[in-house]
């Protein structure tokens, strides 16, 4: 338990607060992280949902590839639009509507 002493209490008080730091600085260093775990995040589905995959570079591209895979037994392919680099994409999954 701390001190009585208004003097003595008044010296606990400071050397906490000083062990505080500024509180701007926390929520400055928060959203600092929180952009940083953002620009992460953003980056990895980027990786996964473009930089992995081959790109089209016109919708009739894509179209004929997934008729050559069918003609070879391939199971259903779809296509669609890249919101990263504007190419065309394969994948298995139907698009939902």
């Amino acid at each position: 338990m701390g001190s009585r002493k208004q003097s003595a209490r008044r010296r606990e008080q400071e050397a906490f607060r000083s062990q505080l730091g500024d509180m701007g600085d926390l929520f400055a260093q928060e959203s600092a992280r929180k952009a940083a775990n953002d620009e992460h995040r953003e980056q990895a589905l980027r990786a996964k949902a473009c930089e992995s995959k081959r790109r089209y570079a016109t919708r009739a591209d894509a179209k004929a590839t997934i008729a050559t895979c069918e003609r070879h037994g391939s199971p259903a392919l779809y296509l669609y639009k890249c919101p990263y680099c504007g190419g065309w994409h394969l994948t298995h999954k139907r698009p939902s509507r």
